[in-house]
């Protein structure tokens, strides 16, 4: 079996939740025990940080590596989803997993998948295990996938678990209110080990303590010690903060290489983490510290974050998804100077559009579109929903299709914005970019 076909395997052949929703998403950790037990506890041989939360989480995951790399470390980074290439989401000091593992992976351990059909996330999950022991890395950062209690990854015994905020998205699988999604996040939180909550927020405060308080341990919020007022971007194309730490500047002139302004609650996160992980024992410096938020793309090659990827005009692509990300996304929008906003949407099928469309601006040119994946929304049906709420567009049956409209009706100082799911983004980034 050739890569290609290796692919086919595990995106086709096995349950995936990107492709098929729901139906991919197991209501226990019974597979992923099975696979546990069969490949040894790989996840013991490594020390673990766990990242989960409705937002952010990907950002943090990437920042936390970024720092280890620069301080040395031999650093394995999962994450998820991906959006070119499966390999994304398994790394070693930024390099991606290689081909010839993910064959032999598949081809060595095929026939024992075929007795129990696990999912295509715990396959992948355990691919990353086995990866980062051969590679023998010392620390790796674990993003779950989604919630958090019943995750695959949720097999480790991490020195911290980060939980960065919480909002309503996966709704049909993780309940329905802000405490009963926080309850499943805070399937993270393990006996005596330390956690981080990146937002103070008060329906989530009472089932974090409740679950810590079961746990024998304690939580530190990361938004009660750091703080950042405001941000800028340098000459040399950088989001600058100064930091501040229980009110004094900590970190001046802090330089972040990616520029959503949601990345100061991201980063805010992330000092938070590293102060706990230093009092794990991970070593550290502060220069490491500056460098690694600094190079976070280039070491850890993560993309699709308010990534500004063309100028005259200037287009932005996105992969906020949820209500959550795409009012922080607006946010960033409404601060930025533009002639004409052009939106670039697409969702898929079981996303709340009407809680997301609500918050949408009405002087805005509309390019409503279908992903290349099952789960698509229909565009037209997109259309008519977005005209409830008094948006206008047209529609198009490709992101290629939408992309070259809004480039021919875009004038140079306009703002072109693809956003709405992280499939649109990679289909933006692999068919229309290049």
């Amino acid at each position: 079996m050739n890569y290609s076909g290796t692919l086919a395997y595990l995106m086709e052949q096995l349950p995936m939740y990107q492709r098929i929703g729901k139906l991919a998403y197991r209501t226990g950790l019974d597979n992923t025990l099975k696979l546990d037990e069969y490949f040894n506890h790989p996840h013991k041989a490594f020390a673990t940080i766990h990242v989960a939360g409705t937002n952010g989480k990907g950002s943090v995951s990437h920042m936390l590596a970024s720092v280890l790399q620069e301080a040395g470390y031999k650093t394995g980074l999962y994450t998820s989803p991906h959006l070119l290439d499966f390999r994304e989401r398994i790394k070693v000091n930024g390099r991606q997993i290689s081909k010839k593992f993910v064959m032999e992976f598949i081809h060595t351990h095929k026939s024992f998948f075929g007795t129990f059909n696990p999912s295509f996330f715990e396959i992948s999950v355990f691919m990353a295990f086995t990866w980062f022991v051969k590679n023998k890395v010392d620390i790796a950062v674990i993003e779950v996938g989604l919630g958090g209690r019943l995750d695959a990854t949720n097999i480790i015994s991490p020195l911290l678990s980060v939980i960065t905020n919480i909002g309503k998205d996966h709704v049909e699988i993780l309940g329905d209110t802000i405490e009963k999604i926080a309850f499943e996040k805070a399937g993270i939180i393990k006996t005596r080990t330390p956690v981080v909550i990146g937002e103070t927020q008060p329906q989530t405060l009472p089932v974090f303590q409740r679950v810590a308080d079961s746990m024998k341990t304690t939580l530190h919020f990361a938004d009660e010690v750091y703080r950042i007022e405001y941000s800028l971007v340098s000459a040399d194309g950088f989001q600058v903060f100064n930091m501040k730490k229980n009110g004094e500047i900590h970190f001046p002139n802090l330089k972040c290489g990616l520029l959503g302004h949601y990345q100061r609650k991201n980063t805010v996160t992330l000092l938070a983490s590293l102060d706990q992980i230093q009092q794990a024992g991970i070593k550290f410096t502060e220069k490491n510290v500056y460098a690694g938020i600094r190079n976070v793309i280039t070491n850890t090659g993560l993309s699709g974050r308010w990534q500004i990827v063309r100028r005259n005009p200037t287009v932005v692509c996105d992969t906020a998804h949820n209500a959550d990300g795409i009012k922080q996304v607006l946010q960033q929008v409404s601060e930025t100077p533009y002639k004409r906003l052009h939106l670039l949407l697409g969702f898929v099928n079981d996303k709340d559009i009407h809680e997301i469309l609500k918050y949408m601006p009405y002087k805005a040119d509309y390019y409503f579109t279908r992903l290349a994946v099952p789960r698509t929304m229909n565009e037209k049906e997109l259309a008519a929903v977005a005209l409830q709420y008094g948006l206008r567009g047209r529609t198009y049956g490709s992101v290629r299709e939408a992309y070259d409209a809004v480039t021919r009706n875009a004038e140079d100082e306009d703002l072109i914005v693809i956003t709405g799911s992280n499939f649109l983004v990679a289909d933006f980034l692999g068919t229309v970019k290049q």
